[in-house]
């Protein structure tokens, strides 16, 4: 199987699974507990059928969005993802390539492994940094600042990764970073050793935006025991607000999921808010951010940026969203999948054929522009 051969997030994910060792593979793939979340999040937009028009002219489309200050060319991103360079060489420098020749968004995790300023000198489309809330207040306060420095345009706050979810994929490969393998695990590399030859000829791995805080030599402290003891389980909305202020510019709170916090996220200045689990990694049985939508939307939609992420493998799922309401959806495996099976070329094909998918899909909609999309387009089930 070839690239060519790749026209859905299917066929990426074949690819990608051919490539990478098993616990590599299972780190992407998988999510928390019985995976039930991961799941329901493709499927919540199953249960909602398109009620195209016809008859519209719709030999032009526009399918430019504003979300968060930010002018996008088409209406999804690349939402933050870490360990990008675990999976291909390039990481990060091919997904934002591929965002910017797209007119797209892409985000920067403080687990990614090509630092904020690096991207943010090469690459002049929208960048969102997200960041984790630390029990050292100077350490939270020094990275907004030195995000400010960079250019990043968008803050963006994960709040629902207070701990980390039980991902039994990765306790069974003995998946971590630093490496710490089961005898499967190791297994599982010794049968993949292109991936192993191309790790070891490219720059060594690293977390730039934390290299201060964690070593990933393996010792004084590795990613699982980052989340347990750096973070901040008191964390509430005060430290946040505190947060929004320092900042001063578009804030954005990722993992919002009921209407009481959406309200909250309001009250203390937030510009955008994103209806997220984590990809089922983090509460399973959580509802999908599809399904909670519309009531997200009713409640806040006229006050705030709302946004969503979650089981999006289809132009046709992006247009149920904004169908609904939200301004904009991001994507994580869609583009995770075509970085790991063949780098930056794999994410421009990825990006490219859902951008294809959406401009199909509005003119069988009868929509020349995303704001023609509207609820009278949807019933569900």
């Amino acid at each position: 199987m070839r690239l060519s051969d790749c026209y859905n997030f299917h066929d990426f994910r074949k690819l990608a699974q051919r490539r990478l060792p098993g616990p590599i593979f299972n780190y992407i793939d998988g999510a928390a507990d019985d995976e039930a979340t991961l799941r329901q999040n493709t499927a919540s937009f199953e249960r909602c059928d398109l009620v195209p028009n016809v008859l519209r002219g719709v030999e032009t489309i526009d399918m430019s969005v504003t979300v968060m200050g930010q002018k996008l060319a088409m209406p999804f991103y690349c939402s933050p993802t870490a360990l990008q360079r675990l999976f291909h060489h390039t990481g990060e420098r091919a997904v934002a390539a591929a965002a910017a020749k797209y007119g797209t968004m892409f985000g920067v995790s403080s687990l990614g492994t090509v630092s904020l300023e690096e991207l943010r000198r090469a690459y002049d489309t929208p960048q969102v940094y997200q960041f984790y809330f630390h029990r050292d207040r100077g350490l939270n306060r020094a990275m907004m600042q030195r995000a400010k420095e960079a250019g990043v345009n968008v803050m963006m706050l994960t709040v629902d990764s207070i701990t980390g979810g039980n991902r039994e994929r990765d306790l069974r490969t003995g998946f971590s970073i630093p490496f710490r393998l089961t005898l499967a695990g190791m297994a599982q590399f010794a049968v993949k050793p292109m991936w192993g030859i191309s790790y070891l000829a490219h720059e060594s791995f690293k977390l730039p935006q934390l290299d201060q805080h964690v070593d990933m030599s393996g010792g004084a402290m590795s990613i699982g025991r980052y989340f347990t003891e750096m973070l901040d389980p008191s964390m509430n909305w005060d430290d946040v607000a505190e947060m929004v202020q320092l900042w001063n510019g578009q804030f954005c709170l990722k993992g919002i999921m009921s209407v009481a916090d959406a309200k909250r996220a309001v009250e203390i200045g937030c510009t955008g808010i994103v209806l997220s689990n984590h990809g089922g990694r983090q509460l399973d049985g959580s509802r999908a951010a599809f399904d909670q939508l519309a009531e997200i939307v009713d409640a806040v939609g006229d006050q705030i940026d709302v946004i969503m992420d979650g089981g999006i493998q289809r132009g046709t799922h992006v247009l149920k969203a904004l169908s609904l309401g939200a301004k904009a959806v991001g994507v994580g495996r869609f583009y995770l999948y075509p970085l790991a099976a063949a780098g930056q070329a794999g994410v421009e094909r990825a990006l490219g054929l859902m951008r294809a998918e959406i401009e199909r899909g509005m003119k069988l909609m009868g929509c020349r522009s995303i704001d023609q999309l509207s609820r009278e387009n949807l019933r569900f089930r």
